[in-house]
């Protein structure tokens, strides 16, 4: 239809005057029209800017033509879908539909390229095209504005106006709730940010010379002042608990970014992915079959309740995406509900046999599914590549209990836990010495761990899958007897509690790595008892009068040991605790400590300084105080 005449130039073709019929039964449907009887032009000279009438503008294209590459009306409601037109036969071009659009201006900077497909893109030409049609699809018919250049503007706005984190979101909140038609913007300033960090744009900041004899870079990055100069890199500061501030630096743009190598940035970098790929190479050929990972935790349901009541819950998320997006709220599928009231346990394995069913088939037959980038349906297949878990659960899931003294998941039966003889409790005090190399100091040190003790052991030897199977394939399971009695040497040469079901999956006993610690739960736990101790809150610092007889009984520290002063004890205060005004001048630093928009929470509302302590932490509160 864009031929407009004969080749004799004899008359206007049929096909390109129903071709301008067709573009304005179209254009006739969008609001400029309905609203104010008015066309935007598609000929050359007017590029779909000027808003001319109806029969004006079938004149202009009668005269002149659409103008060049014009293939997708995309100005007047028209999409088109770039995945499926990477450069095949007969798929419409688009080079300079989006000529006068900065956004794809800015994307082609970004990306160093051109919007030209002509063979199989890589994935980062295929990035590009996805933000491309980002930038080309219009937040209504009509709208010159889209998704993506109405964020841009956002953080524009925030940029030029100093604005907070939190006035953005005070500003995007109303701009949604007024909006008529419920036209997709950005939620708030989050999502914002995350749609324009696509671009790639990311900029690094280098320290340099007041008198730009040098950069701080490289070798010389460690410098305090010029080596040519010797002018000071930072500014003179009278808290020397400040930030350093530099002088004199500059914003570099990467050409070239990379990802560095050996870093683990997706699960497969890491050794258990590959070594799956190793064994089972007919999976690992289709780059469409899903691998996923499991979670469970419990939660309470009712914020007041008499009675305790343990409800537990079972997610799966998949990988098959980038780092990005992995364990993300969209990614996250909820398989089961566990009722309460109690903790389930052992029994788990009960209530995870349909979901063991559905792997077991994912895995031998697959679904047929329908890829939408072929046009074509295949057999998708899915493999559980391992489960994440806190520690209590951990041994629900594996099978080998997390209590007593065989809990530890690497020593196993050749740990050295023994129980506190005052406390009660079981304790791996001195068990992280036979880590060490043979010939450390650490090793004939008689004074700093336990007392009057050497350690030359080996650290024990990691199991290998098939070990490991060979030990749990004759213990009994719960699906077939749901209340074993305990196996025999049970606390003494092993901790199995049964054959767990994740057995069943024939792919489980070649897995490198089956179950995960879920290192926020962990990194939390360690916090509240170590900063609770050194804060010494009551009742919550693990400080007290029995711990204080096991040191004596197991270490060399007599300074610390309980004394006796009128038939008092007497529990004499450690070098490690905080003083009342020390705990005073910490909670203040943190009332007072200000973070980087969506860098953390607000942590000033867990200070209570009446007290002198931080309460109510959340897990990523904890792992940016211990960074």
């Amino acid at each position: 239809m864009y031929n407009r005449t004969h080749p004799n130039r004899a008359g206007l073709r049929e096909e390109f005057i129903e071709g301008v019929a067709g573009f304005i039964a179209k254009a006739k449907s969008l609001n400029d029209f309905i609203i104010e009887g008015t066309i935007r032009c598609p000929r050359v000279n007017c590029k779909c800017v000027k808003l001319l009438r109806q029969d004006v503008v079938e004149i202009h294209l009668y005269k002149n033509g659409f103008i060049e590459n014009y293939y997708v009306w995309n100005v007047h409601g028209e999409n088109h879908d770039f995945h499926n037109s990477f450069g095949g036969e007969g798929s419409p071009r688009v080079e300079n539909n989006f000529e006068n659009s900065r956004f794809s201006v800015m994307m082609r900077d970004a990306f160093e390229m051109f919007p030209r497909a002509r063979s199989e893109p890589n994935d980062e030409a295929k990035c590009f095209y996805e933000q491309l049609e980002e930038a080309s699809r219009p937040l209504y018919e009509g709208s010159m504005h889209s998704n993506l250049s109405v964020a841009v503007r956002l953080l524009t706005i925030k940029s030029d106006s100093s604005i907070s984190q939190t006035g953005m979101d005070s500003i995007i909140g109303p701009m949604n709730e007024l909006n008529p038609n419920k036209i997709d913007l950005p939620k708030d300033f989050y999502t914002a940010k995350k749609l324009v960090s696509k671009l790639g744009l990311s900029s690094k900041r280098i320290d340099c010379c007041e008198k730009g004899c040098t950069l701080f870079y490289k070798d010389d990055a460690a410098l305090e002042s010029c080596k040519f100069c010797n002018q000071p890199r930072y500014k003179k500061v009278t808290n020397a608990n400040k930030k350093k501030v530099p002088v004199k630096a500059m914003h570099y743009l990467p050409l070239i970014p990379r990802s560095p190598t050996g870093v683990l940035c997706h699960p497969s970098d890491g050794e258990a992915w590959k070594h799956f790929d190793r064994v089972f190479p007919d999976f690992a050929s289709e780059p469409r079959n899903i691998r996923l990972g499991l979670y469970a935790d419990g939660f309470t349901p009712f914020v007041v309740s008499a009675a305790p009541y343990s409800c537990w819950t079972v997610f799966v998320t998949q990988y098959n995406l980038p780092p990005e997006f992995c364990m993300t709220s969209p990614y996250l599928f909820l398989t089961y509900i566990i009722p309460g009231p109690r903790n389930p346990k052992s029994l788990i394995d009960v209530y995870m046999q349909p979901l063991i069913d559905e792997l077991k088939l994912l895995c031998h037959q697959g679904v047929e599914t329908y890829d939408i980038s072929t046009k074509q349906n295949f057999k998708l297949r899915a493999a559980l590549m391992w489960t994440i878990n806190d520690f209590p659960a951990y041994g629900m899931l594996s099978g080998w209990s997390t209590a007593e003294n065989l809990a530890c998941l690497t020593c196993m039966e050749d740990t050295k836990a023994f129980t506190l003889k005052h406390g009660g409790k079981n304790t791996w005090f001195d068990c992280h010495r036979h880590f060490l190399p043979m010939d450390h100091e650490f090793m004939r040190n008689t004074s700093a761990f336990m007392k009057n003790q050497t350690d030359y052991e080996e650290q024990p030897s990691v199991l290998s899958p098939e070990e490991i199977w060979n030990r749990v394939r004759d213990l009994p399971k719960v699906a077939e007897s749901p209340m074993p009695n305990k196996i025999l040497g049970y606390g003494v040469t092993h901790n199995w509690t049964k054959h767990n079901i994740f057995w069943e999956l024939p792919y489980w006993k070649h897995n490198f790595l089956r179950h995960n610690l879920d290192v926020m739960h962990t990194e939390k736990n360690f916090f509240d008892n170590l900063f609770n101790t050194v804060m010494d809150v009551n009742n919550k610092t693990k400080d007290n009068l029995k711990v204080r007889m096991d040191l004596k009984e197991y270490c060399r520290r007599s300074e610390l040991y309980l004394t006796y002063l009128n038939n008092k004890i007497q529990k004499p205060k450690a070098t490690y605790t905080f003083t009342l005004d020390e705990r005073n001048e910490i909670c203040q630093w943190v009332k007072n400590l200000s973070m980087p928009d969506g860098y953390a929470s607000n942590l000033s509302r867990c200070v209570n300084m009446k007290e002198g302590k931080l309460m109510s932490m959340k897990n990523h509160a904890c792992h940016i105080f211990m960074e």
